[in-house]
């Protein structure tokens, strides 16, 4: 990491969750830099766990007001009157300059189409009379769903998306994103140990491998989750243990119905059994490959040839 002044560090934001080598976060974190001293309206879309609220509460830190407060409303349990209400007061104290400078409208996504029309008419007068107010307010809403794709299918006012959307940054899932694998985890794995009083274990080279090649559906918070067990827990093979569970997937090539037989379905039943009787071994064995082959009653050559077939690693004669 270089010595030059960065903005996200500078704003107090830790490094290990918002930004990395990986290319597909360097035009989102230079837009973050060009727009944070602005009051446009930002829309975060992407999958759940990759940190839309981290960026977010970014975007207010890097603000030209960050002293002012951080709102929050979880879109996914918005009810009529409740929500018109709790949206309401947080633009109110906003208008007075005293709280808040951002409000954070989370799950946007979630909202039905009573709320999504109070939301509407609420935005439209806050337009109107934005200029009476001393501290304007900065809205960035979140989503896990593609809203432009919700607004085709009639499920997301297209209005409302067009006054919500001034800058849009799509998140990219941490499987797009592995070459931050490396870092994130070694950030977490520090923000663990610190809070846990316990040393920040030190992975291998076969751990990191095996991390960068799960698909990760929860992202980074899964990413984080699994760094605290690891420190919890003092030992990496017990806490990788569910991980790896679901860990490979063995390759389906699509077949026409043609093409389809019973014979074919039974070779692809036998080798997802095949897969789950392995990987219950080697958590039996706490990844100890040579005892592993023993309680499955085959070779050890034979137990690596199979570990390179479902693209585990450990599919070599070292490690145990």
């Amino acid at each position: 990491m270089t010595t030059q002044s960065n903005p996200m560090i500078d704003a107090g934001i830790a490094p290990g969750c918002v930004f990395g080598a990986d290319p597909a976060m360097q035009p989102i974190n230079a837009m973050v830099s060009d727009i944070a001293r602005t009051n446009i309206p930002v829309l975060l879309i992407g999958e759940s766990g990759t940190g839309k609220e981290v960026y977010a509460r970014l975007l207010h830190k890097m603000s030209l007001s960050p002293e002012s407060g951080f709102k929050k409303i979880q879109c996914a349990a918005a009810e009529g009157n409740r929500f018109k209400e709790e949206l309401v007061s947080a633009m109110r104290a906003g208008g007075r300059g005293d709280a808040p400078g951002t409000i954070f409208l989370d799950e946007i996504d979630e909202l039905d189409q009573n709320c999504q029309r109070t939301l509407l008419s609420i935005l439209m007068y806050a337009e109107n009379t934005d200029g009476d107010a001393e501290s304007p307010l900065r809205l960035i809403c979140a989503a896990s769903r593609d809203l432009e794709e919700e607004v085709a299918r009639g499920r997301f006012r297209r209005e409302l998306f067009f006054r919500i959307n001034g800058v849009c940054l799509r998140l990219p899932a941490l499987r797009e994103r592995k070459e931050d694998i490396p870092a994130l985890l070694d950030f977490f794995l520090t923000k663990h140990a610190v809070q846990l009083r316990r040393p920040a274990p030190v992975l291998g080279e076969d751990v990191l491998e095996l991390l960068q090649s799960y698909h990760w559906p929860g992202n980074i918070r899964e990413l984080e989750n699994l760094a605290k067990k690891i420190v919890a827990f003092g030992q990496v093979k017990t806490a990788l243990s569910d991980l790896r569970m679901e860990t490979p997937k063995v390759a389906h090539h699509s077949e026409s119905p043609s093409n389809r037989s019973l014979r074919n379905a039974s070779r692809a039943a036998s080798r997802r059994t095949e897969q789950e009787l392995i990987l219950k071994a080697l958590e039996r064995t706490r990844w100890n490959r040579k005892r592993a082959a023993q309680d499955l009653q085959i070779s050890y050559k034979a137990l690596l040839y199979k570990l390179k077939q479902i693209r585990l690693p450990g599919g070599d004669a070292s490690g145990d």
